[in-house]
């Protein structure tokens, strides 16, 4: 019973961050799967049957609160779902994605340290530029974020979230609250692969629902600090998850010894640390009104 508590409480948590900041869920839940024994294939395929309801749920929410951009959901969605289906049941036949994960942490490295630097510390112009996001950027991006989502559980947020944030042209709200949606079809395709790969009895059914419990407690909570944090400072608190998240894999793709991980973890606090000082004193400033003698 507490073992269950535990992870209604981890769920919970891995909802609000993941609705707060269009990542984690995947990455926060499967790895305490993992510690716990759970093989990475039904680790991954737990998470995903248990993301069909967070997602829904995650979807509504910011449906609610004026967080998506419809537009982009199906160009996002579609070819994900594909991407996702595959990946499950490449995942299912005992295929890993430790070859893959240092490419793609260097990529998401270096889109949190742009994502960052741009939305903390860039004083020049708009944030956002109001541009059309083209369909040849959604559709590859859907793909090749759900294709890796499901094979190493988690991916979809961090990708979509990281590489939409840094073309400038939405919102990050809208970022936030599109990737959060479109992730529905990629959970529910992937749970498809996982059960055409894997026996439907091998799945600890108390496991997802407790995972999804404290999902949906989350969901709504999410949406709500998404529609009302300012942009400038959610853009910047993004860059640094990321950052943070991303940091260990990193290192050792570019062959950094044990010895160098707790201070670069140091400097990537502080730097956060920092840029969100600058985020809301410029939101301050933004605020502050101006009087007239």
């Amino acid at each position: 019973m507490r073992s269950l508590i535990v992870l209604v409480l981890v769920g919970l948590a891995a909802q609000l961050v993941d609705g707060s900041l269009g990542m984690a869920y995947g990455v926060t839940s499967t790895t305490l799967l993992l510690a716990v024994g759970i093989t990475p294939a039904l680790a991954s395929m737990v998470v995903h049957i248990s993301e069909v309801g967070t997602t829904l749920a995650s979807g509504l929410s910011h449906w609610r609160f004026g967080n998506v951009d419809w537009e982009k959901v199906g160009w996002l969605a579609v070819p994900g779902g594909v991407g996702a289906f595959v990946g499950a049941v490449v995942l299912g036949s005992f295929i890993s994605a430790e070859a893959a994960e240092p490419i793609v942490a260097v990529f998401l490295f270096c889109l949190g340290g742009y994502v960052l630097a741009r939305f903390a510390f860039d004083r020049r112009g708009r944030l956002i530029e109001a541009r059309r996001v083209p369909r040849r950027l959604l559709s590859p991006l859907g793909l090749f974020a759900g294709f890796l989502d499901a094979l190493g559980g988690g991916g979809w947020g961090p990708i979509g979230t990281s590489t939409l944030l840094s073309s400038r042209r939405m919102e990050p709200r809208k970022v936030v609250g599109t990737v959060d949606t479109s992730e529905f079809i990629v959970a529910l395709s992937a749970s498809a692969g996982f059960l055409v790969s894997l026996s439907l009895s091998e799945v600890p059914w108390s496991i997802v629902g407790a995972l999804l419990a404290g999902g949906l407690v989350a969901a709504p909570i999410a949406a709500w600090i998404v529609r009302h944090l300012n942009s400038r400072v959610l853009g910047t608190a993004v860059g640094g998850f990321i950052l943070l998240t991303n940091a260990n894999t990193f290192l050792g793709a570019i062959g950094a010894g044990e010895k160098v991980d707790l201070p670069v973890y140091a400097i990537i606090v502080v730097v956060w640390t920092v840029a969100l000082y600058f985020s809301i004193s410029a939101l301050r400033k933004e605020r502050r009104p101006v009087f007239e003698s």
